[in-house]
């Protein structure tokens, strides 16, 4: 995106290719949160981060996870996973378990309604994905951009400190 540009005014800051590129990158995962996360709240009634936590015990399967796994997982302090497991528990989501190797530690794992909710949640998902994420795109673009964003996600995961 071209050579390392000087930078002396915020007018130059502001118009830097690489500042709107990354800026242009922010909006649209906002603005796409913001429609695809209402669509999951309106037609399933759960958020937007709640629905991550269902793909994320999803994933796990078996026994589930601790609550640090979830709040690292999500980016999360463990008081906030900790809340957010709480209106889940309340909404029948997810149930806390003991955990079997480690006497004081507890799991959260999916209940059936759990389960239900995240199938019918993703089903009203995808749909929308391909709607606002992938129709406006060339087809033939669609791919590697998956693929490029997914290369991102690791990088700054891997930056990431882990959470205390």
């Amino acid at each position: 995106m071209g050579e390392r540009a000087e930078i002396s005014t915020a007018q130059e800051a502001a118009d830097h290719e690489l500042v709107l590129a990354f800026g242009r990158l922010q909006g649209a995962a906002s603005r796409l949160e913001y429609i695809l996360g209402r669509a999951i709240e309106e037609e399933c009634g759960i958020s937007h981060l709640m629905y991550e936590v269902l793909l994320i015990l999803g994933r796990a399967g078996g026994p589930g996870l601790s609550m640090r796994a979830i709040a690292q997982e999500q980016v999360l302090t463990t008081g906030g996973a900790t809340r957010l497991i709480d209106r889940m528990e309340a909404a029948g989501l997810v149930e806390r378990t003991d955990d079997p190797a480690d006497r004081r530690g507890r799991q959260v794992r999916l209940t059936p309604l759990g389960e239900e909710t995240a199938v019918r949640a993703s089903r009203v998902h995808v749909e929308n994905i391909k709607r606002y994420f992938l129709e406006p795109l060339p087809a033939d673009h669609r791919e590697r951009f998956a693929e490029d964003l997914r290369l991102l996600s690791h990088a700054a995961r891997d930056v990431l400190p882990r959470l205390r």
